[in-house]
């Protein structure tokens, strides 16, 4: 049974469909299980079908390497089963099959025989058409499927339920891709997914693997991409998981203040081990092959990237630095691979530092990734808007820091759900003043978030300001859309993001689009700036008056001798504002200002933003032909 080309490729960290191989696969009437445990004494399957006793499933050793492998005849998929491990130093332990496909909801433990999920996919069309380029509009929607919405009697909804619920809201709000918070099998419903235990098991929460390819299946067909959370930095340490599967240190690093995260309680995967890269490797290949998954947006790469300090150690690198030498290899070894694999799918990568060249390709220099999240960008903004606008002047360098680096890399700009927990309070309360401040607060931060060069990404929740905390054991404060405040906060969400779908000068992040107007009135708490397409040919400009104050007959300087008229003005009556903006088209003066030979004159509400596009004129049409 033994295949020495899957063995070769998996021992040296090549394999990348390791789980094709390893596992429980049904073969020739029988079920082959592979597992690998190095330092096992031995190893035997038990399971509902042998009443858990091992004693005639022992498993047989087909290498120096520890692969361990047996066929047993007559089982039946659902079948309940663990790898019984003889550890290193005589402990026994039950395991679950790290290749698991399915396995038993918590406080349950047992891996579920399963095989490959199969599915009859009808989104050929979607897959035909997607690509990995960040050259279109990328307005994502995170979502975490226990808490977004349950049924009736309170419990969670199935894939297939919350398919077609979720999809509809989606595409009424304009978003063009849904983040799914991890869904591999995690026994704590506290940690939300991020402390897993079944890599390649869809979690029995919400369904079968059959529900969730559904569910994505489902999505693609109304052309909503999907990414997934993934956290290949550490795993769970309960005791039928990974940790210490054989008795040392197997998934994990061998050195102990490497292998073990104190901060998180989990342990970190040793990714210089060739059978782990193999076994990463393989699981994104897993999301991508059988379930059709778009992306991947990989958890903690700072965690990944850096070694650990303690108070009286520092882990240091072999030439003494502080960088994760095995990590970086191996981002650049998991990025190649999935690029040349899998080159329409997306990597984008959750690191909080300034280590460059995150999105460079590997073969410039770069670690590989198709997109960033900008924590800068997120921990400085939310900062300044959660001064009042009295102080805002001491902050104002946190509203402009972010434009000197903004294309440096493929930024995605997050406003996720690690900003809504643990006592930060919701978008709606981090905001000063009483409520319609902080309404007008949250829309101007939505109309910066959409105008700010780099993708966009918002937690569920945020689009109709939710006012408590996320609470992963609780659905969203769905009835608040019976208020009137809230409901047109959805609205306003709304329409923002179907401007964004509308117009190219908001989505062209790449080139020359971005020019500012007015960056440095600090004691007015204002800044102005403009984007553009690529071409050169649409022009917007956004006004931010972040202050208390309204401005009257403010003065702006503009590009061109044309028109210009309100596209979005987060004070309008219909989104709750007070409608303090009565015109809709400017006509620039012939005077100078800011540096542009016109100007147009504008009333703007404090704590409000106004986008401006330029109409295209005669004259520049006739120019442009004429060109």
């Amino acid at each position: 049974m033994a295949n020495e080309l899957d063995i070769y490729l998996f021992h040296k960290g090549e394999h990348r469909k390791a789980y094709r191989y390893m596992g429980a696969h049904f073969i020739d009437g029988g079920v082959v299980f592979r597992v690998w445990a190095p330092h096992a004494r031995s190893v035997s399957v038990v399971g509902d079908f042998n009443s858990w006793n091992g004693e005639n499933h022992h498993m047989n050793r087909i290498n120096n390497e520890g692969i361990w492998e047996l066929k047993i005849d007559g089982l039946n998929k659902m079948d309940l089963y663990k790898f019984k491990v003889e550890q290193a130093d005589g402990n026994i332990v039950f395991k679950a099959d790290p290749y698991g496909f399915y396995s038993e909801l918590r406080p349950k433990t047992a891996s579920i025989l399963y095989d490959v999920p199969e599915f009859k996919w009808t989104d050929t069309r979607w897959m035909n058409k997607r690509t990995a380029s960040f050259d279109k509009p990328v307005n994502i929607y995170e979502v975490h499927l226990g808490s977004w919405k349950l049924n009736e009697d309170g419990k969670w909804l199935n894939y297939r339920e919350i398919a077609g619920e979720l999809c509809d809201y989606v595409k009424s709000m304009n978003y063009t891709h849904v983040e799914i918070m991890p869904i591999g099998e995690y026994p704590l419903d506290d940690s939300w997914g991020y402390q897993g235990t079944g890599f390649y098991s869809v979690t029995s929460r919400y369904g079968t693997p059959e529900d969730f390819m559904y569910f994505i299946n489902y999505m693609h067909k109304n052309n909503i991409g999907v990414i997934l959370d993934w956290v290949p930095g550490h795993f769970c340490k309960d005791t039928h998981g990974l940790y210490r599967f054989d008795g040392t240190p197997t998934y994990e690093y061998q050195d102990f203040r490497r292998g073990e995260n104190r901060e998180w309680g989990t342990a970190n995967f040793d990714l210089g081990r060739n059978e782990v890269q193999s076994f990463l490797i393989s699981n994104v290949n897993f999301w991508f092959e059988e379930f059709h998954i778009d992306g991947i947006r990989i958890d903690a790469v700072a965690n990944m990237l850096y070694l650990p300090t303690f108070e009286n150690e520092d882990v240091r690198n072999q030439y003494g630095g502080k960088e994760n030498l095995e990590a970086v290899e191996f981002f650049k070894k998991f990025n190649s691979v999935i690029h040349e694999d899998y080159p329409h799918c997306v990597v984008i990568g959750e690191d909080s530092t300034a280590w460059p060249n995150v999105t460079k390709k590997v073969e410039d220099g770069g670690l590989g990734f198709d997109g960033k999240w900008n924590m800068g960008w997120m921990n400085d903004t939310l900062k300044y808007f959660e001064v009042d606008p009295i102080f805002r002047k001491d902050y104002h360098g946190k509203l402009t820091f972010s434009f000197m680096y903004a294309f440096s890399e493929n930024y995605i700009l997050p406003l996720s759900h690690d900003e809504v927990v643990h006592g930060k309070k919701s978008i709606l309360n981090k905001m000063p003043g009483f409520l319609q401040a902080q309404l007008a607060n949250v829309r101007s931060l939505f109309a910066y978030q959409m105008f700010h060069p780099g993708k966009k990404l918002n937690f569920m929740g945020n689009e109709f300001a939710q006012g408590l905390e996320w609470r992963f054991y609780q659905e969203l404060e769905w009835d608040l859309l019976n208020k009137d405040e809230n409901r047109r906060m959805f609205y306003f969400s709304k329409d923002l993001n179907k401007l964004y779908l509308k117009e190219r000068a908001l989505w062209e992040d790449a080139g020359d689009t971005f020019q500012w107007i007015e960056h440095e009135n600090h004691n007015g708490n204002m800044i102005i700036f403009m984007r553009n397409t690529r071409d050169g040919d649409e022009h917007i400009i956004g006004i931010f008056n972040f202050s208390g104050e309204a401005k009257y007959r403010y003065k702006v300087g503009v590009l061109v001798d044309s028109r210009y008229r309100v596209i979005l003005n987060t004070d309008d009556i219909k989104y709750g504002g007070t409608g303090l903006t009565k015109r809709k088209i400017f006509t620039p003066i012939k005077e100078g200002w800011h540096f542009k030979e016109q100007h147009i004159e504008i009333d703007i509400q404090g704590n409000s933003v106004i986008f401006l596009k330029a109409e295209k004129s005669k004259k520049r049409n006739q120019k442009k032909k004429s060109e």
